[in-house]
């Protein structure tokens, strides 16, 4: 049964308006960093306020026939489980999650913005946390009381809300398997954590590419010697580590040797078409390039494949590095680089962590100690082609809701929850979508909901889960 239209749009906007905005600057206040970023999480009590929160405004304000329950374990993040009955056949789980990453210094956000400082400029919400992920549990309640409340049957549906996923959700595949009987077999799994290419259509993510890291150290001396004693004699710990990384990435196009390349499949590469389409030519003059800068590619095809299924390395961190106005004319005993290898959807995390250390440890040039400590690896995802059933329903509330066709999309970036839930449901369809759109900017200084798009990701959730599964 399709939605009215007007009066879905009336409704969500009232309750996004008068309930959700005002829930979500409450929210935007708690300083819930992650585990990772906040060691103290237990005793600090940020996590425990924003569960209750979102437990408390979910029990007010959901069905009455809901289900509530936040589920703790020691030293475990919390999860919120909220269960609805459905009078359709078949299970939906949806998923968000609220741990933030670090505010960033205050000086970082524009004048009169901060983290915990709740401010609406129009359509934008601002504030840390807002974007990714917290309007994902308001947003999947708000599509069912819609439904409810023009009487229109759904299927039962979870929504299951966890606390670690910036810290990778080290802790989801354990609630997951905890859950398990009482989840069942979800025949449609929700994840609200995703981003959109514009504000305009409704995106659904289709791959995300894998990461591996960790840290390269080069080691020369025991301790810092004169340079103009040493320079010419000793080599630099810097140069060489240049030159290592000149081993799997070319230093002047940036491309990675073939161990970390795939063959890219031709579904992909047609939705990179059509994505190219939807972006137009400008769709790179997001990024706050400095003046007289240029991307590596101009065309807007290459430059979606490259995001997507091509890998990518930088260096995101560094050691044994003085500050550059204190340094003196030293030496260095050794440097440490910090590497983030972004890798194709469909390669393998594991293989692809331990070739890199392979590479950079072996034959170490004048034999420097060279060691490469892995810190993660984490696989990509690809989504299975949507039924035929899940098409036409994506479709048709992109269209109602929108005004325009949906869209198929490769994402650039690595979401871990995604390996769990995929390798938990695997008979599951995926909705992968997100109201992360252009300057949105989470993790980011001046992260801001778009709201006007957050309540269309409502409206078409709720067409959606109007539909039988299958």
């Amino acid at each position: 049964m399709k939605l009215p239209i007007q009066k879905s749009q009336a409704f969500i906007h009232d309750l996004w308006e008068t309930r959700i905005i005002p829930a979500l600057m409450d929210y935007i206040r708690i300083p819930n960093q992650s585990p990772a970023f906040d060691p103290e999480w237990e005793t600090n009590g940020h996590m425990d306020q924003a569960v209750r929160l979102v437990h408390d405004w979910c029990r007010h304000h959901g069905p009455k026939d809901m289900s509530t329950q936040i589920v703790c374990c020691a030293h475990r993040t919390p999860v919120v489980l909220l269960e609805i009955p459905g009078q359709l056949d078949g299970t939906v789980l949806m998923y968000g999650h609220l741990d933030k990453q670090p505010p960033l210094a205050e000086s970082r956000w524009r004048a009169g913005l901060g983290p915990q400082k709740p401010v609406r400029e129009g359509d934008r919400l601002y504030g840390r946390g807002v974007v990714d992920d917290g309007y994902a549990v308001f947003t999947s309640l708000a599509a069912l009381l819609l439904l409810r409340e023009h009487g229109i049957a759904h299927p039962r549906c979870l929504v299951l809300i966890e606390c670690s996923e910036e810290s990778g959700s080290p802790d989801l595949a354990y609630y997951v398997e905890k859950l398990r009987e009482k989840i069942g077999t979800p025949d449609l799994v929700v994840c609200l954590d995703s981003s959109c290419g514009n504000y305009e259509q409704f995106w659904l993510t289709t791959s995300l590419r894998g990461m591996v890291g960790g840290v390269l150290t080069v080691a020369v001396l025991e301790e810092g010697v004169h340079s103009g004693d040493a320079g010419g004699i000793v080599p630099s710990s810097f140069r060489i580590a240049r030159s290592v990384l000149e081993r799997i990435e070319d230093q002047n196009t940036g491309q990675l040797r073939s161990e970390f390349q795939v063959e890219i499949p031709d579904r992909c590469l047609r939705e990179a078409e059509v994505i190219a389409k939807a972006l137009g030519p400008d769709s790179f003059s997001r990024f706050p390039f400095v003046p007289g800068m240029k991307s590596v590619v101009e065309d807007v095809f290459v430059g979606i494949i490259n995001r997507t299924w091509k890998p990518a390395l930088e260096i995101i961190g560094a050691a044994g590095l003085p500050d550059a106005f204190t340094a003196g004319n030293l030496l260095r005993p050794q440097t440490a680089l910090k590497l983030s290898l972004r890798i194709p959807p469909s390669l393998d995390a594991g293989m692809a962590s331990r070739k890199l250390k392979e590479i950079l440890e072996t034959d170490p040039p004048y034999g420097a100690r060279i060691s490469y400590q892995e810190e993660w690896d984490v696989s990509g995802w690809r989504a299975q082609p949507f039924s035929p059933w899940l098409h036409g329903a994506v479709q048709e509330a992109s269209n109602a809701f929108f005004g325009k066709p949906a869209v198929y999309y490769g994402e650039g970036f690595s979401i871990p929850f995604m390996a769990t839930l995929a390798a938990s449901f695997p008979k599951a369809q995926f909705i992968v979508t997100g109201a992360m759109g252009p300057h949105a900017n989470a993790h980011g200084p001046n992260e801001f909901l778009h709201i006007e798009m957050a309540k269309k990701i409502t409206l078409c959730i709720a067409e959606v889960l109007a539909r039988p599964l299958f």
